[in-house]
């Protein structure tokens, strides 16, 4: 199958003049997901009300999108569920991963984390006291740095203001062989390049589906876990909804089987409807195809705005293998630069302390987008239109 990128761009509503360069952020609208929403919505709450659990398949939502989105990070069937947001996903990998090796007490990442990783873990050491410990060093120390009293390694794959890449599947085997368990965080590998996670032998993955997979702001979490620990993983989170039997309503816990003990709490239907009208689009695609386009689109990119726009500073990898599907520049007055881009039709985002930051989604972005975004870039930095009080004022998100 090769993919129709012309098909998919058509299958998004996006705005009239505008250039989206910040769905690694958050998604698009996939045109089908308001029909979608909508006869969730009345077709099936408000015909089916209560019913629809079973009649519309509600309870096996988690696990059915987990197997469509375990096919995009190189999963096996009935290894990935949805539910709950990616902090309780980070959580619960952590944890689980913690209780896996009772004899150690090292939690290592590193400082370009997404910092709500880093708050997860921090807050669990805090709770469990008895000496657990979080460590942080540089994305490039983090090899060096795995030791004989690592209990795990958590690691996002691509950095989030620089889109710098992790070699997965080198880390993880330097963590195995250091006796450790590895968590990585897909929320900006999902959907954006080719993962592998069985073949990399990850033990736990999660990961966000509100940026490359369009499931809308607020959209569930999802958590992989590898089968060969799934039978004997301890959800530290024992949710009503991981249980063996739910409706039994035991008052003992027993951990369902495999991948449904790590699910908790009821799952976001509307948003789940979502998501699968997106994952309608994503069932079209193969990755190695996005990954070739993603190149190509960042590639261009770069070369446009170095030439036109000399003053700013490539924040991202030069090589393409080894950063994401995202181009970052650094600038002083990044903030109000990237506010006079969106007042002309250019989005991206800021990350601080001085980073513009782009994304790249081949469902939907062209060599046209590109072009457009670096002339306006260009036309902003050159007559210095950022350059006024209104860009400069911090909006709550940036």
């Amino acid at each position: 199958m090769t993919t129709d990128f012309t098909a998919t761009r058509a299958a998004f509503a996006l705005p009239e003049g505008v250039i989206y360069l910040d769905g690694n952020s958050l998604g698009p609208l996939p045109k089908a997901a308001a029909a979608r929403i909508a006869d969730c919505v009345t077709g099936e709450w408000g015909e089916m009300l209560i019913t629809a659990w079973n009649r519309a398949g509600w309870m096996e939502m988690p696990r059915r999108l987990g197997d469509r989105i375990g096919r995009l990070i190189g999963a096996a069937p009935g290894t990935v569920v949805l539910g709950d947001t990616l902090s309780i996903k980070v959580y619960q990998a952590l944890a689980s991963a913690l209780e896996l090796r009772p004899d150690r007490r090292v939690i290592l990442s590193d400082t370009g984390n997404f910092p709500s990783d880093i708050y997860m873990a921090d807050g669990l050491v805090r709770t469990l006291g008895q000496g657990y410990e979080l460590r942080t060093v540089a994305p490039e120390a983090v090899e060096d740095a795995i030791s004989l009293d690592l209990a795990v390694l958590m690691l996002t794959e691509v950095d989030y203001r620089s889109g710098r890449r992790h070699d997965m599947a080198r880390l993880i085997a330097k963590a195995h062989d250091a006796g450790a368990l590895v968590v990585w965080d897909l929320a900006h590998s999902a959907g954006a390049l080719p993962v592998d996670v069985a073949g990399a032998d990850a033990d736990f993955a999660i990961g966000c589906t509100y940026k490359y997979l369009n499931s809308g702001p607020g959209g569930p979490a999802f958590i992989y876990v590898a089968p060969r620990l799934a039978a004997e993983v301890r959800p530290a989170l024992s949710g009503w909804l991981g249980h063996e039997a739910p409706f039994a309503f035991d008052t003992d816990y027993r951990p369902g089987a495999g991948i449904e003990r790590m699910r908790v709490g009821t799952p976001p239907i509307l948003q789940m409807a979502a998501l699968e009208a997106a994952m309608d689009i994503w069932d079209r695609v193969e990755m190695a195809d996005v990954r070739a386009r993603s190149i190509e689109l960042t590639e261009a990119f770069i070369t446009g705005v170095e030439a036109a726009c000399p003053g700013l500073a490539l924040a991202s990898p030069r090589d393409p293998e080894r950063r994401g599907s995202q181009v970052s520049f650094r600038h002083p007055e990044g903030y109000a630069i990237m506010q006079a881009l969106i007042a002309r039709g250019v989005i991206g985002d800021f990350r601080a302390p001085d980073i513009l930051r782009f994304g790249f989604t081949p469902l939907y972005t062209t060599l046209a987008d590109v072009e457009g975004a670096v002339a306006v870039l260009a036309e902003v930095i050159g007559g210095a239109l950022w350059d006024r009080e209104a860009f400069r004022r911090r909006a709550p998100v940036t």
